[in-house]
């Protein structure tokens, strides 16, 4: 009887963790996303432009000098970096270090390595986004009325930014519990 090859795949190890459910992956990408139009907008100040300020309102929170656009930049590139890591919570580099990392390369992450700095990150996220929810209710004398509308529409992303990542942490703890017995 001939047929198909099949290549024996090797039986999961008793310890091995279950992988990311799919709502999980969409999640954590989700998190990049969310962070991506605030990114683009800091890019656009950096960029000399004024996105929303009233003259004096934009040399206001515009610092002076070369440092002010790489400023904005960098923090720019932070937030995409940190949303980035979410992912991860929910791929196999979250799980063990990329072979490619010199010295430790192949090793396995351990367990509270990954979970207290999401969880940090978490109750951070939530304390520096969720103000954000009332952004509209405050005067912004130094904003035109669009660039006021504006801002808010592209941080209000953010405000999702702390439960999308708290579902994503619960979702890698509870696939990677330590074996009882």
């Amino acid at each position: 009887m001939t047929g198909p090859l099949r290549l024996a795949t090797p039986a999961p190890s008793v310890n091995a963790p279950l992988p990311a459910p799919r709502w999980a992956r969409w999640t954590a990408h989700s998190v990049a996303l969310a962070v991506l139009p605030s990114t683009i907008w800091r890019l656009g100040l950096a960029s000399g432009f004024r996105l929303g300020y009233t003259e004096d309102g934009y040399e206001g929170i515009s610092p002076s000098g070369a440092w002010g656009p790489a400023y904005l930049i960098a923090l720019s590139l932070l937030s995409e970096l940190a949303a980035l890591l979410t992912l991860g919570l929910v791929h196999r580099w979250g799980e063990v270090v990329p072979s490619w990392v010199p010295l430790i390369g192949g090793r396995p992450i351990r367990r509270r390595t990954v979970l207290v700095p999401a969880w940090l990150g978490v109750g951070a996220l939530a304390v520096l986004w969720t103000p954000f929810l009332f952004w509209w209710a405050m005067p912004h004398d130094d904003m035109t009325p669009t660039g006021h509308t504006l801002v808010g529409f592209v941080y209000l992303p953010l405000v999702a930014w702390a439960p999308l990542l708290a579902a994503v942490t619960l979702s890698y703890q509870r696939r990677h519990r330590p074996a009882r017995g």
